[in-house]
């Protein structure tokens, strides 16, 4: 291993040899504000954990604890080191759905909240990036904290094996609501496009479980990990609860350019189909989608709506469009993916995206307050995590974020064991045939049921 630091030491590099990040993070998978981000771009994941700080609100009541969060890291000393990955120290964690009531106040205080808070972001000044690409990893120790010391070096050098259960980890997985009542509650919706409500509105179903005596929400990550890693799979472990999910969309991304300027991405997904059994079958499927209108329609209204928050925050004239309905290809799914991008006006930030851009829009519908009035009516109870976003922010302004989509909360009960939940659902709009939309919900909880229920 080898060290290099800044002057005066404020930053401790350490090169670690190898190791896959699922299994060097299982040693942490019952630490509280531990996170794991497995795949990021698909070049880098990351280890956090012990942070010097968090930031854990309940029901946030408007958009001041991101303020609270902007000035606790505005007081720390960084420059971004040469050759670093795109995150090696700042804020990361958890804003769960029910985040953007306080950003747009105009919803008013919705479902009852249940387990999940609104925000739990910790502050790390420690952590171990992997790069895939190299296969090499390294760790970040920042000195923002006299009383802290490094608590993750031997982390990798002390790797013992963690392997899922060979069994099932759930002995069911069940749908909260009947077919029947679910696609009455998709034809609802299709009225209130018809109505001139909304465009667009993003109706999900829930399913429930029970982990089986011996499994843990960990197991889970390490099942998906194997069978269909997405983009953004992650873990993050808080009191009481645990979040594994296998994201492949992207939120929000930030770059510092070299003149020092802030652009933004996001990266909305509208428009699925599943994998075929054949090469000639799985062509034809990818075709349909990339043929579809309604498909290509319902693309278009959310690449509008985000266009149209990006914009709040940008330079004039900096918005744009560089790719449209883009085919992309995952293990279960084919997805139209399209990429906006801007440039953020002097004085933004990325607590100022966040406050002009979520929840995002692919998973409310358009425009975004009605069908947030919508989804709050006909799923009739909080998202909690789902359809909400794990981010990473550095000092520099720096920042990546998923949508929590294809993403299981877990819930710790009195006996030791843990019950979880995910929902599954997709855009309505005007021609959506209800009995096809409630088989897309299938063809998209695939991967998370297959992992739970394998033997």
């Amino acid at each position: 291993m080898t060290n290099s630091s800044q002057p005066e030491r404020l930053l401790t590099r350490t090169q670690l040899g190898w190791r896959d990040p699922v299994e060097a993070f299982a040693p942490l998978k019952d630490t509280p504000f531990a996170l794991l981000l497995n795949g990021g771009s698909g070049r880098w994941s990351y280890i956090c954990a012990h942070p010097m700080r968090t930031l854990h609100v309940k029901a946030a009541d408007g958009p001041g604890d991101l303020d609270v969060a902007r000035a606790a890291m505005a007081g720390l000393v960084f420059a971004r080191p040469d050759e670093s990955p795109p995150f090696c120290g700042g804020w990361a964690g958890l804003f769960s759905y029910e985040y953007g009531r306080a950003l747009l106040p105009k919803l008013g205080a919705g479902a009852e909240r249940g387990a999940w808070p609104d925000i739990a972001l910790g502050l790390y000044n420690e952590l171990i990036a992997f790069d895939h690409d190299t296969q090499r990893a390294e760790h970040f120790f920042w000195n923002w904290d006299d009383d802290a010391e490094p608590r993750l070096l031997g982390l990798l050098d002390e790797l013992k094996p963690d392997t899922a259960p060979q069994h099932p980890l759930a002995s069911a997985v069940t749908a909260r609501l009947p077919r029947a009542d679910y696609e009455t509650r998709l034809s609802r919706t299709v009225d209130y496009v018809h109505a001139g409500d909304c465009f667009q509105s993003n109706i999900s179903q829930r399913f429930d479980f029970e982990l089986n005596t011996s499994a843990r929400p960990f197991d889970l990550t390490h099942r998906l990990a194997t069978s269909s890693r997405a983009p953004f799979s992650a873990y993050f472990r808080l009191p009481g609860l645990a979040l594994a999910s296998n994201s492949p969309e992207r939120f929000l991304q930030i770059t510092v350019q070299p003149d020092g300027a802030l652009k933004a991405i996001t990266q909305p997904i509208k428009g699925t189909r599943p994998r075929g059994q054949t090469e000639a079958e799985d062509r034809a499927l990818a075709d349909e989608l990339l043929s579809s209108e309604k498909d290509l329609a319902e693309n278009l209204m959310i690449v509008d709506l985000m266009r149209n928050d990006l914009s709040r925050i940008s330079t004039p004239g900096s918005v744009r469009v560089p790719k449209l309905q883009a085919l992309e290809t995952y293990a279960n799914v084919h997805h139209l993916v399209s990429t906006i991008e801007a440039t953020l006006a002097p004085g933004r930030d990325a607590f100022d995206v966040i406050k002009a851009a979520f929840p995002g829009g692919s998973v409310t519908g358009a425009p975004k307050i009605r069908a947030m009035q919508i989804i709050e009516e006909l799923e009739d109870e909080a998202r909690g995590p789902y359809c909400g976003s794990l981010a990473w922010i550095s000092p520099d302004g720096a920042m990546d974020s998923s949508i929590l989509i294809r993403t299981v909360a877990f819930e710790e009960v009195e006996d030791g064991g843990w019950r979880g939940h995910f929902r599954s659902g997709g855009g309505i709009v005007a021609d959506s045939v209800p009995a096809e939309e409630y088989i897309e919900t299938l063809d998209k909880a695939r991967a998370i049921r297959a992992a739970l229920e394998q033997e």
